[in-house]
């Protein structure tokens, strides 16, 4: 996410970085350099003139030009005013001391408003042991009742719907008696959508706001179009007041023209992030880490957040003494490598790490390898893949069959297998492996 734009401003911000020292002339060099980037990334002109205004105030001040690497603390500026810009903290949603939080989910058609509903219902149970509801009041929309029963039922919420022939504030004010009765956390509800704002979809919202008086009013905005989803967000705010923006498809925007515009024109913050079309691809928008990502340092907090999040106490104690015991096997590595896949995209968890961005600029990790592996490891028998040694000749031309490979496909990652079990037996010895003759080993 955010490639084009990050590209640009990294390369500015690295000749900055460079310089012993900085002048005035340097600043506003600068600046030049960071204004066309965010205007080229669709970033509102008015807000990109503030945002340089307020990073070459505080760059040109005696903090900086004079001082011994004054470039780091330009850095060190755009991130803080990056981090401000998309609204500072991060936030959360206003729950209520006497459930059900309610929560109305707004938005035009075809910006993800259904999906997104089902994505935050599993969000809130993952994350706080939440009991949800979602309430499917779209009666216009085709199939958008069947829609939400199927994806609230994967999300693991409970789908409270009366079909299409009703009119939706009424089904909104029985959803919430529903929940109240029934005892839920919080209720989400689906609201209709129009292809552009009109008058009979803001008195529907307003309404059914005054039906279930929600706690929450959540806008819902396709990233991927840019100052149109802004401009579809200024309209709300003027005509139906909302609490916060859920901002879709912002793993496919590649300038972030809407996620760096929105705060300053609407004055309401992005309260979360979809970045997938899986259900778990859905997580609470930090504007700090997205500045770092931005700038190329990474994000580590949410990297380990995943981590822990996919983390079984058992299976990594159990993992130890098979490694301590030297038992570790394919069976093992296939596991592994599953739960890393568990965590998301690999190559957006590898530009979570510090520097790594700019060097996987480019390249592109194909998943589809780690399927080849799988099915490689589930064409031999049990006893190949605890003595992978074991596999030569005809057993590698019977694997090769059987996962719709080659046999140097399957030499090849036996061969890295084993690479790898020397380096783990090393450091469970405590020694460390000489990694460069591993590299050199592995061409």
């Amino acid at each position: 996410m955010f490639d084009s734009l990050a590209e640009k401003l990294q390369a500015t911000l690295a000749d900055v970085r460079g310089r012993g020292t900085l002048t005035e002339d340097d600043v506003n060099a600068a600046m030049r350099e960071i204004r066309l980037a965010l205007l080229e990334a669709d970033v509102n002109f008015k807000v990109v003139k503030s945002f340089t205004n307020a990073v070459k105030e505080r760059a040109l001040g005696a903090d900086v030009i004079g001082k011994l690497n004054p470039g780091q603390q330009v850095v060190k500026i755009v991130s803080d005013e990056l981090t401000e810009l998309m609204g500072g903290a991060a936030r959360e949603l206003s729950f209520s001391p006497r459930p059900p939080t309610v929560v109305i989910m707004a938005g035009l058609q075809g910006s993800g408003k259904t999906t997104a509903t089902a994505k935050l219902a599993r969000y809130l149970r993952e994350e706080h042991g939440s009991s949800v509801a979602v309430a499917a009041c779209d009666v216009y929309r085709p199939a958008a009742v069947d829609q939400l029963i199927k994806v609230g039922r994967q999300s693991g919420a409970d789908v409270y719907e009366q079909g299409t022939d009703r009119d939706p504030v009424k089904i909104a004010a029985w959803a919430r008696d529903r929940a109240i009765s029934e005892g839920k956390d919080v209720l989400i509800i689906d609201t209709s959508g129009r292809l552009h704002v009109d008058q009979e979809l803001m008195a529907e919202l307003a309404n059914i706001k005054k039906a279930v008086k929600p706690h929450d009013v959540l806008l819902v905005v396709d990233a991927m179009t840019g100052q149109d989803a802004v401009h579809v967000a200024e309209q709300f705010a003027d005509v139906v007041q909302f609490d916060g923006v859920v901002m879709t498809k912002l793993d496919g925007d590649a300038r972030g023209g809407a996620a760096l515009s929105v705060k300053a024109i609407t004055g309401k913050p992005i309260l979360f992030a979809s970045t997938g079309e899986k259900l778990d691809q859905f997580e609470r928008f930090h504007p700090d880490r997205m500045a770092q990502r931005i700038l190329g340092m990474g994000d580590v907090m949410t990297l380990i957040e995943k981590a822990q999040d996919a983390y079984d106490e058992q299976q990594a104690a159990e993992l130890e003494r098979k490694l301590r015991k030297q038992e570790f096997g394919l069976d093992d590595f296939l596991e592994q490598m599953r739960q890393v896949r568990r965590l998301g995209p690999l190559q957006s968890l590898l530009g979570m790490i510090p520097g790594m961005g700019k060097e996987l600029r480019g390249v592109k990790v194909d998943e589809r390898e780690f399927d080849r592996i799988q099915a490689i490891i589930l064409s031999m028998t049990p006893q190949e893949r605890r003595h992978p040694e074991l596999i030569k000749g005809s057993r590698r031309l019977r694997i090769a069959k059987g996962s719709g490979t080659n046999v140097q496909a399957v030499k090849q990652l036996i061969k890295q297998f084993e690479q790898m079990r020397k380096v783990m037996r090393q450091v469970a010895q405590g020694r460390m492996p000489d990694l460069g003759a591993l590299m050199r080993q592995a061409r």
